[in-house]
Protein backbone atom coordinates (compact mmCIF):
# COMPACT_ATOMS: atom_id res chain seq x y z
CA UNK A 1 0.00 0.00 0.00
CA UNK A 2 0.70 3.63 -0.32
CA UNK A 3 0.74 6.71 1.50
CA UNK A 4 -1.25 9.64 0.02
CA UNK A 5 0.35 13.84 0.61
CA UNK A 6 -2.43 16.07 0.21
CA UNK A 7 -3.15 18.99 1.16
CA UNK A 8 -5.16 22.48 0.31
CA UNK A 9 -3.85 22.31 -3.13
CA UNK A 10 -5.22 19.05 -3.45
CA UNK A 11 -8.93 20.37 -3.17
CA UNK A 12 -10.81 21.89 -5.95
CA UNK A 13 -12.33 24.61 -4.63
CA UNK A 14 -9.15 25.36 -2.72
CA UNK A 15 -6.82 27.80 -3.16
CA UNK A 16 -2.88 26.35 -3.62
CA UNK A 17 -0.04 28.59 -2.64
CA UNK A 18 3.52 28.27 -2.95
CA UNK A 19 3.99 27.79 0.61
CA UNK A 20 1.52 24.60 0.36
CA UNK A 21 3.25 23.00 -2.66
CA UNK A 22 6.79 23.74 -1.33
CA UNK A 23 5.82 22.04 2.45
CA UNK A 24 4.53 19.30 0.61
CA UNK A 25 7.86 18.83 -1.30
CA UNK A 26 9.36 19.01 1.70
CA UNK A 27 7.16 15.67 2.96
CA UNK A 28 7.94 14.18 0.28
CA UNK A 29 11.47 14.40 -0.37
CA UNK A 30 11.37 12.94 3.79
CA UNK A 31 9.03 9.74 2.56
CA UNK A 32 11.52 9.20 -0.87
CA UNK A 33 14.55 9.39 2.14
CA UNK A 34 12.58 6.89 4.57
CA UNK A 35 11.82 4.91 0.96
CA UNK A 36 8.22 5.37 1.95
CA UNK A 37 6.00 4.97 -1.46
CA UNK A 38 3.59 7.73 -1.85
CA UNK A 39 1.74 10.20 -4.14
CA UNK A 40 0.72 13.75 -4.12
CA UNK A 41 -3.19 14.30 -4.31
CA UNK A 42 -3.47 17.49 -6.02
CA UNK A 43 -5.90 19.88 -7.71
CA UNK A 44 -6.76 19.90 -11.25
CA UNK A 45 -4.78 23.39 -11.85
CA UNK A 46 -2.04 22.82 -9.41
CA UNK A 47 1.69 21.77 -11.31
CA UNK A 48 2.82 18.79 -9.64
CA UNK A 49 3.72 14.88 -10.83
CA UNK A 50 0.57 13.33 -8.77
CA UNK A 51 -2.87 12.17 -9.43
CA UNK A 52 -5.69 14.52 -9.24
CA UNK A 53 -7.09 14.02 -5.71
CA UNK A 54 -10.84 13.95 -7.13
CA UNK A 55 -10.21 11.04 -9.25
CA UNK A 56 -7.65 8.46 -7.77
CA UNK A 57 -9.23 5.56 -5.70
CA UNK A 58 -8.65 6.22 -1.58
CA UNK A 59 -8.76 2.41 -1.78
CA UNK A 60 -4.65 2.54 -2.97
CA UNK A 61 -3.61 4.22 0.14
CA UNK A 62 -3.41 3.06 3.51
CA UNK A 63 -1.68 6.39 5.00
CA UNK A 64 -3.02 9.87 4.43
CA UNK A 65 -0.80 12.75 5.43
CA UNK A 66 -2.51 16.06 5.01
CA UNK A 67 0.28 19.09 4.74
CA UNK A 68 0.00 22.86 5.76
CA UNK A 69 -2.47 25.41 6.12
CA UNK A 70 -5.43 25.60 8.55
CA UNK A 71 -7.05 22.07 9.74
CA UNK A 72 -10.30 23.69 9.40
CA UNK A 73 -13.10 23.50 7.27
CA UNK A 74 -15.63 20.98 5.41
CA UNK A 75 -13.11 19.93 2.88
CA UNK A 76 -11.09 18.45 5.43
CA UNK A 77 -13.96 17.30 7.46
CA UNK A 78 -14.72 15.71 3.78
CA UNK A 79 -11.45 14.20 3.38
CA UNK A 80 -11.89 12.54 6.45
CA UNK A 81 -15.12 10.50 5.25
CA UNK A 82 -13.42 9.67 2.12
CA UNK A 83 -10.24 8.22 3.40
CA UNK A 84 -11.88 6.78 6.29
CA UNK A 85 -10.19 3.49 6.46
CA UNK A 86 -6.79 4.73 6.27
CA UNK A 87 -4.37 6.36 9.20
CA UNK A 88 -4.82 9.83 9.09
CA UNK A 89 -1.87 12.59 9.81
CA UNK A 90 -1.59 16.27 9.80
CA UNK A 91 1.63 17.62 10.07
CA UNK A 92 2.70 21.65 9.53
CA UNK A 93 -0.35 22.71 10.05
CA UNK A 94 -2.35 25.35 12.29
CA UNK A 95 -4.87 24.35 15.02
CA UNK A 96 -7.16 27.48 15.55
CA UNK A 97 -10.10 25.05 17.49
CA UNK A 98 -8.41 22.11 18.90
CA UNK A 99 -12.19 20.60 19.44
CA UNK A 100 -13.05 20.97 15.62
CA UNK A 101 -13.99 18.16 13.66
CA UNK A 102 -11.13 18.84 10.93
CA UNK A 103 -8.82 18.22 13.66
CA UNK A 104 -10.33 15.54 16.25
CA UNK A 105 -10.38 13.81 12.54
CA UNK A 106 -6.60 13.37 12.32
CA UNK A 107 -4.93 10.48 14.51
CA UNK A 108 -1.92 12.48 14.77
CA UNK A 109 -1.63 16.09 14.45
CA UNK A 110 1.89 17.56 13.86
CA UNK A 111 0.76 21.60 14.39
CA UNK A 112 3.15 24.57 13.44
CA UNK A 113 0.88 27.22 15.79
CA UNK A 114 -1.70 26.88 18.15
CA UNK A 115 -2.02 24.99 21.75
CA UNK A 116 2.04 23.65 21.39
CA UNK A 117 4.36 24.83 23.56
CA UNK A 118 6.37 26.96 21.04
CA UNK A 119 5.62 27.31 17.10
CA UNK A 120 7.84 25.15 14.74
CA UNK A 121 8.87 26.51 11.50
CA UNK A 122 6.74 26.20 8.09
CA UNK A 123 7.50 23.18 6.44
CA UNK A 124 8.23 24.95 3.35
CA UNK A 125 11.44 26.31 4.44
CA UNK A 126 12.99 23.35 3.73
CA UNK A 127 11.32 22.62 0.04
CA UNK A 128 14.09 21.16 -2.09
CA UNK A 129 15.25 23.97 -4.39
CA UNK A 130 13.66 23.40 -8.06
CA UNK A 131 15.68 24.58 -11.05
CA UNK A 132 16.00 28.05 -11.99
CA UNK A 133 13.58 29.99 -13.84
CA UNK A 134 13.28 33.33 -16.00
CA UNK A 135 11.66 36.24 -14.42
CA UNK A 136 9.00 37.24 -17.13
CA UNK A 137 7.82 40.89 -17.05
CA UNK A 138 4.42 40.97 -18.98
CA UNK A 139 3.11 44.70 -20.37
CA UNK A 140 -0.12 44.75 -21.86
CA UNK A 141 -1.41 47.26 -23.96
CA UNK A 142 -4.85 49.04 -23.37
CA UNK A 143 -7.62 48.99 -26.15
CA UNK A 144 -6.18 51.34 -28.69
CA UNK A 145 -9.62 52.58 -30.54
CA UNK A 146 -7.44 54.94 -33.04
CA UNK A 147 -6.43 52.15 -34.64
CA UNK A 148 -10.05 51.33 -35.34
CA UNK A 149 -11.13 47.71 -36.81
CA UNK A 150 -7.13 46.83 -37.55
CA UNK A 151 -6.68 46.19 -33.59
CA UNK A 152 -6.71 42.79 -32.27
CA UNK A 153 -6.22 43.16 -28.57
CA UNK A 154 -8.91 41.23 -26.82
CA UNK A 155 -7.49 38.03 -29.08
CA UNK A 156 -4.37 38.53 -29.56
CA UNK A 157 -3.81 38.96 -25.57
CA UNK A 158 -5.98 35.99 -24.89
CA UNK A 159 -2.99 33.67 -26.90
CA UNK A 160 -0.51 35.02 -25.37
CA UNK A 161 -1.80 34.41 -21.99
CA UNK A 162 -2.31 31.02 -23.12
CA UNK A 163 1.27 30.96 -24.54
CA UNK A 164 2.53 32.21 -21.37
CA UNK A 165 0.83 30.07 -19.04
CA UNK A 166 2.31 27.04 -20.90
CA UNK A 167 6.09 28.29 -19.98
CA UNK A 168 8.24 27.20 -17.47
CA UNK A 169 8.79 30.77 -15.64
CA UNK A 170 7.80 33.16 -13.06
CA UNK A 171 5.73 36.10 -14.54
CA UNK A 172 5.61 39.28 -13.54
CA UNK A 173 2.72 42.18 -14.52
CA UNK A 174 4.70 45.33 -16.01
CA UNK A 175 1.77 48.64 -15.93
CA UNK A 176 3.97 51.19 -17.16
CA UNK A 177 1.24 54.06 -15.87
CA UNK A 178 2.24 55.86 -12.69
CA UNK A 179 0.34 56.81 -9.83
CA UNK A 180 1.72 58.22 -6.80
CA UNK A 181 -1.64 57.29 -4.68
CA UNK A 182 -1.57 53.67 -5.38
CA UNK A 183 1.27 51.57 -3.74
CA UNK A 184 0.78 48.55 -6.59
CA UNK A 185 1.99 51.42 -9.30
CA UNK A 186 5.03 52.95 -9.58
CA UNK A 187 5.43 57.00 -9.05
CA UNK A 188 8.47 57.52 -11.17
CA UNK A 189 9.74 56.49 -14.22
CA UNK A 190 13.18 55.58 -12.19
CA UNK A 191 10.78 53.54 -9.86
CA UNK A 192 9.52 51.58 -13.70
CA UNK A 193 13.24 51.44 -14.49
CA UNK A 194 14.26 49.76 -11.37
CA UNK A 195 11.21 46.82 -11.53
CA UNK A 196 12.23 46.20 -15.37
CA UNK A 197 16.18 45.90 -14.36
CA UNK A 198 14.65 42.70 -11.88
CA UNK A 199 13.35 40.71 -15.22
CA UNK A 200 15.25 38.42 -16.95
CA UNK A 201 12.94 39.10 -19.85
CA UNK A 202 9.47 41.38 -20.84
CA UNK A 203 6.70 40.32 -23.27
CA UNK A 204 4.96 43.52 -24.00
CA UNK A 205 2.22 44.50 -26.63
CA UNK A 206 2.83 48.71 -25.50
CA UNK A 207 5.88 50.82 -27.32
CA UNK A 208 7.25 51.88 -23.85
CA UNK A 209 7.36 48.05 -23.00
CA UNK A 210 9.81 47.60 -25.23
CA UNK A 211 11.45 50.96 -25.13
CA UNK A 212 11.90 50.78 -21.59
CA UNK A 213 13.15 47.01 -21.18
CA UNK A 214 15.93 47.85 -23.85
CA UNK A 215 16.93 50.87 -22.28
CA UNK A 216 17.60 48.71 -19.02
CA UNK A 217 19.29 46.27 -20.76
CA UNK A 218 16.32 43.85 -20.82
CA UNK A 219 15.77 41.65 -24.07
CA UNK A 220 12.12 42.02 -24.61
CA UNK A 221 9.57 40.26 -27.33
CA UNK A 222 7.65 43.08 -29.01
CA UNK A 223 4.02 41.58 -29.54
CA UNK A 224 2.02 44.44 -32.42
CA UNK A 225 -1.44 44.17 -31.44
CA UNK A 226 -2.61 45.73 -34.58
CA UNK A 227 -2.98 43.68 -37.69
CA UNK A 228 -0.24 44.76 -40.05
CA UNK A 229 1.76 46.00 -37.18
CA UNK A 230 1.82 49.59 -36.29
CA UNK A 231 3.82 51.94 -33.59
CA UNK A 232 5.38 48.74 -31.37
CA UNK A 233 7.02 46.89 -34.45
CA UNK A 234 7.96 50.73 -35.56
CA UNK A 235 9.45 51.12 -32.93
CA UNK A 236 11.80 48.01 -32.40
CA UNK A 237 12.55 49.08 -36.33
CA UNK A 238 13.95 52.57 -35.33
CA UNK A 239 15.62 50.60 -32.27
CA UNK A 240 16.80 48.05 -34.40
CA UNK A 241 15.71 45.06 -31.95
CA UNK A 242 14.51 42.01 -34.25
CA UNK A 243 12.42 40.41 -31.55
CA UNK A 244 8.75 41.59 -32.97
CA UNK A 245 5.73 39.30 -33.57
CA UNK A 246 2.75 40.43 -35.67
CA UNK A 247 -0.03 38.17 -35.91
CA UNK A 248 -1.00 36.93 -40.22
CA UNK A 249 -3.89 38.64 -41.33
CA UNK A 250 -5.34 35.06 -41.85
CA UNK A 251 -4.95 34.77 -38.04
CA UNK A 252 -2.80 31.67 -38.36
CA UNK A 253 -2.24 30.59 -34.59
CA UNK A 254 0.07 27.83 -34.61
CA UNK A 255 2.83 30.12 -36.64
CA UNK A 256 1.42 33.01 -34.48
CA UNK A 257 2.86 30.40 -31.43
CA UNK A 258 5.84 28.94 -33.52
CA UNK A 259 7.41 32.38 -33.74
CA UNK A 260 7.03 33.62 -29.90
CA UNK A 261 8.86 30.20 -29.26
CA UNK A 262 11.49 31.10 -31.44
CA UNK A 263 11.78 35.10 -29.76
CA UNK A 264 11.40 33.03 -26.60
CA UNK A 265 15.11 30.92 -26.84
CA UNK A 266 16.82 34.01 -28.64
CA UNK A 267 15.88 36.98 -26.14
CA UNK A 268 17.58 34.22 -24.10
CA UNK A 269 20.61 33.96 -25.21
CA UNK A 270 23.77 36.31 -24.68
CA UNK A 271 23.52 37.35 -27.93
CA UNK A 272 20.48 39.19 -27.42
CA UNK A 273 21.36 40.06 -23.99
CA UNK A 274 24.38 42.32 -25.90
CA UNK A 275 21.68 43.36 -28.54
CA UNK A 276 20.08 44.98 -26.15
CA UNK A 277 23.16 47.40 -24.84
CA UNK A 278 23.58 48.00 -28.52
CA UNK A 279 19.94 49.20 -29.16
CA UNK A 280 19.67 51.40 -25.76
CA UNK A 281 23.26 53.16 -27.11
CA UNK A 282 22.00 53.55 -30.39
CA UNK A 283 18.44 55.50 -29.35
CA UNK A 284 20.20 57.80 -26.57
CA UNK A 285 23.38 58.51 -29.29
CA UNK A 286 21.31 59.22 -31.62
CA UNK A 287 18.42 60.75 -30.67
CA UNK A 288 16.62 62.33 -33.77
CA UNK A 289 13.60 63.54 -32.40
CA UNK A 290 15.50 65.62 -30.02
CA UNK A 291 18.29 66.75 -32.81
CA UNK A 292 14.63 67.52 -35.07
CA UNK A 293 13.15 69.67 -32.19
CA UNK A 294 15.67 71.93 -31.42
CA UNK A 295 16.58 72.44 -34.98
CA UNK A 296 12.97 73.54 -35.31
CA UNK A 297 12.65 75.74 -32.39
CA UNK A 298 13.04 79.85 -33.71
CA UNK A 299 15.93 81.20 -32.71
CA UNK A 300 15.17 84.02 -29.38
CA UNK A 301 16.18 86.77 -31.65
CA UNK A 302 13.76 85.73 -34.42
CA UNK A 303 11.24 85.08 -31.71
CA UNK A 304 11.29 88.51 -30.17
CA UNK A 305 11.07 90.41 -33.41
CA UNK A 306 8.46 88.42 -34.70
CA UNK A 307 6.47 89.35 -31.09
CA UNK A 308 7.16 92.97 -32.00
CA UNK A 309 4.44 93.63 -34.39
CA UNK A 310 2.11 91.78 -32.12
Amino acid sequence: MRALVTGWFGFLHGEATAGDVGAAATVSAALDEAGVPHDIGRSPNTRIDGPVLDDLDPEDYDRLIFVCGPAHGWQVRELHTRFAHCHRTAVGVSVVDPADDAVRGFHTVIARDGPVPAPRPDLAAAAPLGPAVPVVGVARAPDQPEYGGRRDHDLLHGELERWLTAKDCARVPLDTRLDVAEWGHCATYPQFDALVRRVDLVVTTRLHGLVLALRNGVPAIAVDPVAGGAKVSAQARALGWPAVAVRDADGDTAAFRDRLDALWDWCRSPAARARTGWAAATARERAPLIDDLLASLPRSGTLSESLQGV
